[in-house]
């Protein structure tokens, strides 16, 4: 069973988080200059953005099932009611490496799937193995996301985020991010980090 004990079971709701996109802060997303850690010298920067982001979710955990797992249907939720995202596939697995790895494989090599995301096996127990196979899959990793994911989660969890290891990454061509198994930690990965620029890193991960 993986107790996924990296603290996003201690209670917070990914709740009233009035930072918006504090990674934006600061400046004014003018990328008429050049800004090469995100994508060039293009002005527009949703030029390249999905129109639809089909998004595929994958829950990792030996004590769930689909029919009942809160973090897979808070995604799912919050995906369904998002402009421009749907839900197009689900699945359940336990917390083996093999599982994992050929069902992100599976859904990476579907036309239809333009985001993963993985909900549970990030914290540091040995069965926590999640952050191990996607990671090998990485071809580019988005550091960004992590460390924004932990700071938001500070205000809720404090100390416990250090061991928080939700991360994200482009595997061949379609972005895939791994948060933590609590219902809360889903809801704030979703709603917070992932929705708000899903559709911008696909398009982007997909050129």
């Amino acid at each position: 069973m993986t107790a996924d004990n990296d603290g996003h079971d201690a209670g917070h709701d990914g709740g009233d988080h009035g930072e918006g996109h504090s990674h934006d802060s600061g400046h004014d997303h003018d990328h008429s200059h050049d800004h090469d850690h995100d994508h060039g010298d293009h002005g527009d920067h949703h030029h390249h953005d999905v129109e639809t982001v089909g998004v595929a979710v994958l829950t990792v955990s030996s004590s769930r099932t689909l029919a009942e797992d809160p973090s897979g249907d808070a995604i799912e939720s919050l995906v369904g009611d998002s402009e421009g995202t749907e839900l197009v596939a689900r699945d359940l697995v336990g917390d083996s490496r093999d599982a994992i790895g050929e069902t992100v494989d599976e859904f990476v090599g579907r036309e239809d799937v333009d985001a993963v995301v993985t909900t549970g096996g990030t914290g540091i127990t040995p069965d926590d193995v999640t952050i191990e196979t996607v990671a090998e899959r990485f071809g580019k990793e988005l550091p960004g996301f992590g460390e924004l994911f932990r700071r938001r989660s500070e205000s809720e969890i404090g100390t416990m985020v250090v061991g928080t290891r939700a991360m994200a990454g482009v595997v061949e061509g379609t972005v895939v991010f791994a948060l933590p198994g609590s219902e809360n930690a889903a809801r704030l990965g979703t709603r917070e980090l992932i929705l708000p620029e899903v559709s911008h890193l696909a398009g982007l991960a997909s050129r």
